[in-house]
């Protein structure tokens, strides 16, 4: 399934939602298919996402920064 279109992912956790008006969502998701099968990465993801989701990932090398509140 891992092609040159992205590579499938599934969400494991809602983190937070983040940005200027809440339309990015911070998850957690579990990378399905490719080199990096069955970890579990944190990422960004914008529109309505819920768990158990299957989203696809352009890039798996990539991992966003943790969300702190003040």
């Amino acid at each position: 399934m891992g092609d040159d279109r992205g590579t499938p992912a599934e969400v494991v956790e809602v983190v937070k939602k983040t940005g200027v008006h809440g339309e990015v969502t911070q998850i957690l998701c579990k990378i399905m298919d490719g080199p990096e099968k069955g970890r579990v990465k944190r990422r960004n993801a914008r529109g309505s996402v819920q768990k158990g989701d299957i989203i696809i990932l352009l890039d798996t090398e990539r991992e966003a920064k943790e969300i702190k509140t003040r």
